[in-house]
């Protein structure tokens, strides 16, 4: 494959996909160059994008809010949330209509503060779906989140499961988009453009288990707290292989190359940060096809008899869904995002009443 990037080569050797971490215009251009076909975005996204590009969107927020007069922080947010999605979506339309719809979304994340609300999560879904034919949502796997999914399928929604770090919740995932896409088969609703994904922030799951360590004084192996995310993901896809579900899994949460170099392999999306892309392309990490190859014994048992947590996060059925919410690393990032949200509140609300304290 000669000079072919670390990268582009990953997505050459199988049939996995790689997206961008962003919706920031100059790094999704980069990563459509080594072979990405499709970008993520959520709260804190959003926020480092408008900070990284603020001279790009400065013009556009004060448009939005003289074009919405009677607007607050919180409606003057959401059209620019909504517009940045736009923007990212234009850029992967070429790739959308080369591969016929299959590949080329960038997914636009729902109000973090809705995860306990079904109902309110199924609807946003459905009214960002509308905003580019590429467009994809993302919604909480909280316990009304495995609701709003199905519903959200149900209502031709092309969904993306975050806040997701355990085999449970990418089960239950899986298990209710099959019900959505059920109840649209059974109708005669065409399904064959869905494509629907599960992610699973292995990155995330690791820096949980390292809290705990932390807070209970637990001693391990060097290196072993960095396979936790891996061993996880590695066992949901054999369990969505076993039962022949037809929603993908996405790897998320970058925090060393054992999330990209272990679980590339068939069916798989891996939705990267740029800068973790540049890492790997500058690497010389072999590229090869790696996610049957199972976790060091060692390595797992070591998880297991240390991590409680660990177990609750490996089995198929080892949470039900109303024990989501409160799982660690779920409680960790939906209490980031939501923080994120009203970070970028603050700074559209600097823009529409500026501090006069400041200079």
């Amino acid at each position: 494959m000669g000079d072919m990037s670390p990268i582009r080569k990953s997505v050459s050797i199988c049939n996995m996909e790689v997206w961008n971490d962003s919706c920031s215009v100059e790094e999704l251009e980069y990563s459509i160059g080594h072979g990405a076909t499709g970008a993520t975005t959520n709260p804190v996204i959003v926020l480092n994008v408008l900070k990284k590009e603020m001279p790009l969107w400065e013009g556009r927020i004060k448009e939005i809010i003289a074009e919405m007069p009677e607007a607050g922080e919180v409606e003057v947010a959401w059209k620019l949330i909504e517009e940045m999605a736009v923007k990212g979506a234009e850029i992967l339309k070429p790739v959308f209509d080369r591969e016929k719809g299959l590949k080329g979304r960038i997914s636009i994340q729902t109000n973090a503060q809705l995860y306990r609300n079904a109902g309110a999560m199924a609807e946003q879904a459905v009214k960002f779906s509308t905003l580019a034919p590429n467009m994809m949502v993302k919604m909480p796997t909280t316990a009304a989140g495995i609701k709003a999914f199905e519903e959200a399928t149900y209502r031709g929604v092309n969904i993306n499961a975050t806040v997701c770090f355990t085999v449970p919740q990418a089960v239950a995932v899986a298990e209710a988009v099959e019900r959505g896409l059920k109840r649209r088969e059974a109708e005669g609703k065409d399904v064959s453009k869905m494509t629907p994904v599960c992610t699973i922030m292995v990155g995330r799951l690791d820096d949980w288990l390292k809290v705990v360590a932390g807070k209970q004084g637990i001693v391990t192996t060097p290196g072993v707290l960095d396979w936790a995310g891996v061993a996880a993901f590695k066992n949901a896809y054999k369990i969505y292989k076993e039962k022949g579900f037809r929603t993908r899994l996405l790897s998320a949460a970058y925090r060393n190359h054992l999330h990209w170099s272990q679980i590339i392999g068939d069916d798989i999306v891996q939705t990267i940060p740029c800068d973790w892309q540049k890492k790997f392309n500058g690497s010389d990490v072999p590229v090869e096809v790696t996610i049957d190859r199972p976790v060091d014994p060692a390595v797992l048992k070591e998880l297991q008899d240390k991590f409680p947590d660990f177990n609750r996060a490996y089995g198929a059925y080892t949470m039900k869904p109303e024990e989501f919410d409160f799982y660690g690393a779920t409680a960790r990032t939906l209490r980031g995002f939501i923080d994120g949200y009203h970070e970028l509140l603050g700074i559209i609300k600097d823009f529409m009443l500026p501090n006069p304290d400041k200079k």
